[in-house]
């Protein structure tokens, strides 16, 4: 039985899959996302969605000598809330890549760079609804920039705390934290830590599961 459950675990990887498109269109342009509707044809039928057309983006888990995550504050209209989140942006700079969008984010979003990057995870934020591909970066080695970013809109009133991760995983567990892209962060990381970091991906590893960056 162990054997079995151990081979089922192993064999647990997504599957690229490409329907043919019979026709894409963009249906709404947005001040930053458009919505796209494709009609596939899937298992006999054609099927039309829509969904955001999302440039994807990456998130940085800063993690210091003693063991603190950096955690941001700021608010999020859609879901009318001030939530907790890691440093993250859009991948909407031509020829960047997700490596240095990171690189970038943190700097602009807390004044922060590193010196050590790994790959945490890679995650699809809703499936069913948009493309967007979130790369998780743990970022080790910080300090300060040196310079403070000029932040506007949103995040002109970013709040930046340090907190252990054992007690951030706290309130993942506790739910008192929503943000998707931050709890996956906090889980995986304190998982590897716990495995001795052996799970960490290199920093320019490939991004296959991107839906844009795999095309």
């Amino acid at each position: 039985m162990t054997e079995n459950v151990e081979t089922a675990a192993a064999e647990l990887n997504d599957q690229p899959f490409r329907p043919e498109v019979v026709s894409s269109e963009t249906v709404f342009e947005g001040a930053i996302w458009n919505v796209r509707r494709d009609v596939f044809r899937y298992n006999g039928d054609e099927i039309t969605r829509e969904y955001v057309d999302h440039t994807g983006a990456v998130g940085i888990l800063a993690l210091d000598d003693d063991g603190r995550v950096l955690l941001i504050r700021q608010y999020r209209h859609p879901v009318r809330h001030r939530d907790w989140e890691i440093p993250a942006g859009l991948l909407d700079m031509s020829g960047e890549s997700p490596l240095e969008a990171a690189k970038r984010e943190l700097g602009e979003e807390a004044d922060l760079q590193a010196d050590e990057w790994n790959v945490l995870a890679d995650v699809f934020t809703s499936p069913g609804g948009n493309d967007e591909a979130i790369r998780i970066y743990l970022a080790r080695g910080i300090h300060s920039t040196g310079s403070a970013f000029a932040r506007e809109a949103e995040e002109a009133d970013i709040e930046v705390r340090w907190v252990p991760l054992d007690e951030a995983v706290e309130a993942v567990l506790q739910r008192r934290v929503h943000n998707a892209p931050l709890i996956i962060a906090l889980l995986a990381a304190r998982t590897a830590r716990d495995g001795g970091w052996a799970t960490l991906g290199s920093a320019d590893e490939p991004w296959p599961s991107h839906p844009k960056l795999a095309r």
